[in-house]
């Protein structure tokens, strides 16, 4: 029996009806995505936090090699300084030596007469020392003696006998350093605040600001600390003591 068109078309109609009510429907923004979603940010957010903890670490790790690393160069500036000192001395000790046996070979040699001979005098031993030799013996009661005690007042005396000593500003230095690591912070601030102001063309000028600005840091004052360290900055831009002062000052915010 022939279906007629009409019916046909009824048929067809109820058919595509009945496929669409069966087709699921697709939500794009379903549950399943943004928790997928979310647990990519999570994870990009914990590398985040561990990098910028890893750099703060190699942050730290840089600022105590670069602390380190002036320490090893203030201590080669100063081994060297020392060796200088100890070559001039030799030195010295062989002019003074040549020159004896200069006058020993032209003393002339005369023969006493059996007769007339006088005994001889006894002529006293005199103990003095140099100022050169004075100052070195101070120094060597820290570098080979490890002898800190007896070296203050060796420094002490120096200063007080050789007040216009060539050696004046190292001796104030090294009497501040001294009572430094006894933390008298007193009295090694004057000491450091005389090589200050009294030898402006000393080597150790720059290392006594340094050093007065950690006093101050000690002491509690943060803004005379910081001053004394930004004065290294500025006066002493390429000293091993400048690389000191910018440690200290990102310690305390400089």
């Amino acid at each position: 029996m022939r279906k007629s068109p009409l019916v046909l078309a009824s048929i067809f109609t109820v058919t595509c009806a009945a496929a669409a009510a069966q087709a699921p429907v697709v939500d794009a923004n379903n549950g399943d995505f943004e928790a997928r979603l979310a647990a990519i940010e999570s994870i990009l957010d914990s590398r985040t936090e561990s990098q910028h903890r890893l750099q703060s670490q190699l942050d730290s790790l840089q600022s105590e090699v670069d602390e380190l690393r002036g320490a090893v160069e203030v201590h080669t500036n100063q081994l060297e300084k020392i060796l200088q000192r100890q070559r001039e001395l030799y030195l010295e000790i062989d002019k003074r030596v040549e020159a004896l046996k200069t006058a020993t070979v032209q003393q002339p040699v005369t023969t006493p007469d059996a007769t007339t001979q006088t005994p001889a005098v006894t002529q006293p031993v005199t103990t003095a020392i140099s100022e050169t030799e004075a100052y070195e013996n101070a120094v060597n009661l820290i570098l080979k003696d490890r002898d800190y005690a007896a070296a203050v007042p060796a420094f002490q005396q120096f200063i007080s006998q050789y007040p216009d000593s060539e050696y004046a500003a190292n001796a104030h230095y090294w009497l501040g350093q001294l009572l430094f690591n006894q933390q008298d912070w007193v009295t090694a601030q004057q000491q450091f605040g005389i090589v200050v102001d009294r030898f402006a063309d000393s080597s150790k000028r720059a290392d006594s600001i340094l050093k007065l600005g950690i006093i101050a840091e000690r002491q509690g004052n943060v803004a005379l600390a910081r001053q004394r360290f930004n004065q290294v900055v500025a006066e002493y831009p390429d000293s091993s003591a400048r690389k000191l002062a910018d440690s200290r000052l990102a310690q305390i915010g400089g």
